[in-house]
């Protein structure tokens, strides 16, 4: 097959799938991540966001995410939390601990790390871009939760999604996504300094 027309069959399938990311020479042959074209629906009987009862010696405000079981949930005190479903990291990309967060956007701008744009290239042929602006297409959704430790940024999020159907999978690349509306109702609840404790 000629190499004109693996390349346009590539850039073909490129524009069926809706990705934001620009192609690079011989990626066709590359295993592409593409969620979009998932068979997965939105369980909304088990990820919708909800208050349950949850006990907890953290304070009111603590953020306790369960990566295991795929949920986030904000402490209210007397026993009570708000739960959201999410979706976490993927295999090799999952994390535990406690952090803060840092800093919080609406609508933000997307800047992946420098090892995350060299890794998709390599692995994935596809290409990154250094900044997208905020909107509904960007990665991070409609708001962003910046998690810090010591005082510095991790790099990993609490952040919006406009793939709702990802929820209750492994998916990021160690963030925490939200639909985002659910994202919206958490941002307006939580303080900057409020601490986050993240179990595998």
């Amino acid at each position: 097959m000629k190499r004109w027309f693996v390349a346009a069959l590539a850039a073909f399938a490129l524009i069926l799938t809706g990705s934001l990311l620009t192609a690079e020479p011989g990626f066709a042959n590359k295993k592409i991540q593409n969620f979009s074209a998932r068979k997965w629906t939105f369980n909304k009987e088990k990820y919708a966001a909800r208050k349950v009862r949850y006990v907890s010696d953290e304070k009111p405000g603590t953020i306790i995410i369960d990566t295991w079981r795929k949920y986030l949930y904000l402490i209210l005190g007397n026993d009570q939390a708000m739960r959201y479903g999410i979706g976490v990291g993927r295999s090799g990309f999952q994390w535990s601990g406690i952090a803060k967060v840092g800093r919080k956007a609406e609508w933000p701008a997307w800047h992946p790390p420098k090892e995350m744009i060299a890794r998709e290239l390599k692995e994935y042929g596809r290409k990154l871009p250094e900044v997208m602006k905020g909107g509904p297409e960007n990665p991070l959704g409609a708001r962003a939760m910046y998690l810090y430790q010591n005082g510095r940024d991790t790099l990993y999020r609490i952040h919006g999604t406009s793939q709702p159907w990802t929820i209750g999978h492994n998916v990021s690349s160690g963030c925490i996504r939200l639909r985002n509306e659910d994202v919206i109702d958490l941002y307006k609840r939580v303080k900057i300094g409020a601490k986050v404790i993240v179990k595998k």
